[in-house]
């Protein structure tokens, strides 16, 4: 039997949280698929167009220092919905499907709200399971599928190699029933506090949307991210092994199309960004709107052609660094940003820790409540990120060191080169830094069951 509203509602108010007379605290969760730190109000990337996005950043604390715990689909969301490291799990990358053997049934943060009384529902790529589903049935009241393909139709290869120019419509993607599924429940009357969970599918590959967003981003126009052609020549062996600079960076210089992939991903994010504003729009109009929270998340992040690498699966910054947004009435203040590195263990503590809700044992993270409701807060924290067994990466404020399963190193000093250009992990007068930072990886690495893992492939 669902847990009565007075004892949701005495739990918020003896965890000091602020909500509107007896109204409970519901929940709308965006998870935007391969979205990087490309949006306005991180200012990474010029050239973007995110207004929607910035719309929600100006209600709340956007973060610009947020990284994904694993720098792919299928991890990424499993740790994040789960509370859990990859390192723990030994769910490592999307080639530990399904998921579910890796995490047991009853742990993700669905299931934790649906226990303490929450309406669970969903729509779009939440978990990675075998494309857009719930992974366990169980932790959801309602699981909305599209019969459309996230795609478009198109073939994901093809449109990460060429723009594909169709005659698709806003409507013809399944991202929009994703948006329309959320809109629909913030239209109707819901007798439990709600858990929305909406996820977008672009921009993933392929990158196909109807051509007005192309136009949004003329070619003539486009600006290649900042790059060093030489950027390799201090990097490991075992970073170059991520980086594939003979595969996909390689066929970008010889049909020279990185400016129409760059364009491509941009007229794709700017989709995204309209489904959002949908779906904020819907927020708005709705007698939900005070007392809603709503967090953003991209699962990670997304190389073009930096480290001649493209795609996500390395632990550089652009791979491992996204978009997170957190508003939250009665706490956060409007148009804040926070610079602090945090990663995404933190999304399933800070829920309960907002909601009054206790936070299960599993759970690995910690809440950053304190960071929403003031961004220059005391608090100590770092972002750790995995590609396969023995592989991480540590983000502090001012440094990244990378620490590959074979032991090579490299060291980042983001207060003068915030691309990365530069590995100090060979400099003796690093060896402290490097040492300090090595003692906040993970201890728990559990060994693989899948080959791939052991070298941090797909």
């Amino acid at each position: 039997m669902r847990k009565p509203h007075i004892l949701i509602l005495f739990a918020l108010l003896s965890h000091g949280f602020v909500c509107l007379a007896d109204k409970p605290m519901n929940v709308l969760m965006i998870a935007v698929d391969d979205l990087n730190h490309w949006v306005t109000y991180t200012g990474r990337n010029a050239q973007t167009r995110t207004p929607n996005i910035h719309r929600l950043a100006e209600m709340g604390t956007a973060f610009t220092n947020a990284h994904c715990t694993v720098p792919a689909c299928n991890p990424s969301r499993a740790s994040l919905m789960s509370g859990m490291r990859a390192s723990t799990t030994g769910c490592y990358t999307n080639g530990d499907s399904p998921w579910t053997d890796f995490i047991a049934e009853g742990l993700g943060l669905e299931h934790h709200l649906k226990k303490n009384g929450y309406s669970t529902l969903a729509a779009g790529k939440i978990y990675h399971s075998f494309g857009i589903g719930p992974g366990y049935e169980s932790g959801w009241d309602e699981y909305f599928k599209t019969p459309k393909q996230p795609s478009g139709g198109a073939d994901k290869n093809e449109g990460f190699h060429e723009k594909v120019v169709t005659k698709m419509t806003d409507q013809t993607l399944a991202d929009w029933d994703a948006a329309d599924y959320a809109i629909t429940q913030l239209g109707r009357d819901h007798d439990n506090p709600f858990f929305i969970a909406c996820g977008l599918f672009k921009p993933h590959l392929a990158w196909a949307v109807p051509q007005k967003y192309y136009d949004m981003f003329p070619l003539e126009t486009i600006d290649l991210p900042p790059y060093l052609e030489n950027d390799l020549d201090d990097i490991p062996p075992a970073g170059i092994k991520m980086a594939k600079p003979g595969g996909d960076h390689a066929k970008m210089l010889k049909n020279k199309r990185w400016k129409k992939a760059i364009q491509s991903y941009l007229a794709c994010i700017a989709y995204t960004d309209m489904n959002i504003g949908r779906i904020l729009d819907a927020l708005e109009k709705s007698r939900y709107k005070d007392n809603t929270l709503v967090v953003l998340w991209s699962d990670h992040g997304w190389s073009l052609g930096e480290k001649q690498h493209w795609r996500k699966f390395a632990l550089w910054e652009e791979t491992t660094r996204t978009t997170m947004v957190w508003a939250v009435p009665g706490l956060t203040n409007p148009g804040t940003i926070c610079d602090r590195p945090v990663d995404y263990l933190t999304i399933y503590p800070t829920m309960c820790d907002l909601l009054g809700l206790p936070t299960p044992d599993h759970v690995e993270g910690k809440s950053i409540r304190p960071l929403l409701k003031d961004p220059e807060a005391k608090f100590n924290t770092v972002a750790i990120t995995t590609h396969g067994y023995m592989n991480h990466t540590v983000r502090t404020d001012r440094w990244r060191y990378i620490r590959y399963a074979d032991g090579s190193e490299e060291l980042y000093d983001h207060s003068n080169d915030p691309y990365e250009f530069t590995n100090l992990a060979r400099n003796p007068e690093m060896a402290k830094s490097k040492a300090r930072l090595a003692k906040l990886l993970p201890k728990k690495n559990v060994k693989p069951v899948n080959a791939a893992s052991n070298g941090g492939k797909k």
